[in-house]
């Protein structure tokens, strides 16, 4: 009998864009895609990640670019994509507001909104005619369990996380034909000091301590674990890849099963 191949993997060559690539899930998705020979390009707002990414990293060229300003987008894809484009990762998101909803300022809505749903409109559409041009490419964009499930206390950020599915989904209608694959990521707990500032305070809100909150998170995860951003990097690696060629519209959990937030 024929040995049957291994599934291909390999990114080896691939034009990636990353936002928000210079730290924590960002940065572990952009070292494993350059890693494995890809071509990337990473903006963030932080200029201290992005000088510690150009001390270590200098394969991976950074940019300064707030995703929640058209116009740094524009400038940030005018440089990172002269060579073309083959995968776009929306990655950059912040977790907003904790708090209830009568007590969430709007300006503390509406930047939830611009970073972690807008930006994402305004990267795809400059990402989509270089995609289109490529004769087909991969959108990954970040998700979370917290865009499957309610979240009380974190509205806006939850609500920017479904906002993300409905996207993915719609634009993998929209863009099939052209070959261009559109998937949603949704992390559960992923270790790391985000997800510890996140347990603070809610632990705050809740008037419990941080290790009676995180044992509260981790009771609700049929694995009953946290996952690493390794874990995410993976999943985006293999959505790139030709293994994951046929997979478009789906919103994929990398959580451990986390069963409800609330």
């Amino acid at each position: 009998m024929a040995k049957r191949k291994a599934p291909d993997l390999s990114v080896a060559g691939l034009k990636v864009v990353i936002t928000a690539g210079a730290a924590g899930i960002g940065r572990v998705i952009a070292e494993a895609f350059a890693d494995g020979g890809a071509h990337v390009e990473v903006c963030d707002v932080a200029k201290d990640a992005l000088a510690d990414l150009k001390r270590k990293r200098p394969d991976i060229p950074g940019h300064v670019a707030d995703v929640a300003d058209p116009k740094a987008i524009a400038r940030f894809f005018a440089k990172a994509t002269r060579r073309g484009l083959d995968v776009l990762v929306n990655n950059a998101g912040i977790a907003g507001p904790t708090a209830p909803i009568d007590q969430i300022k709007p300006e503390d809505w509406h930047a939830t909104i611009d970073i972690n749903l807008n930006s994402m409109y305004h990267c795809t559409r400059l990402a989509v005619p270089l995609l289109k041009k490529a004769g087909g490419g991969s959108i990954i964009n970040l998700s979370s369990v917290a865009g499957r499930l309610g979240f009380p206390l974190r509205t806006p950020y939850s609500a920017t996380k479904w906002a993300v599915v409905g996207l993915s989904k719609s634009l993998a209608m929209e863009l099939g034909p052209h070959k261009i694959r559109v998937n949603a990521i949704q992390p559960g707990i992923v270790r790391g000091p985000r997800i510890d500032r996140v347990i603070s305070a809610r632990a705050k809100a809740t008037g419990i301590t941080f290790e009676q909150q995180r044992a509260l998170l981790l009771s609700k995860v049929s694995l009953r674990t946290d996952v690493t951003p390794e874990d995410i990097a993976a999943m985006a690696i293999f959505l790139a890849s030709p293994a994951g060629s046929r997979i478009s519209g789906q919103a994929l959990s990398v959580c451990g099963n986390v069963e409800t937030l609330g």
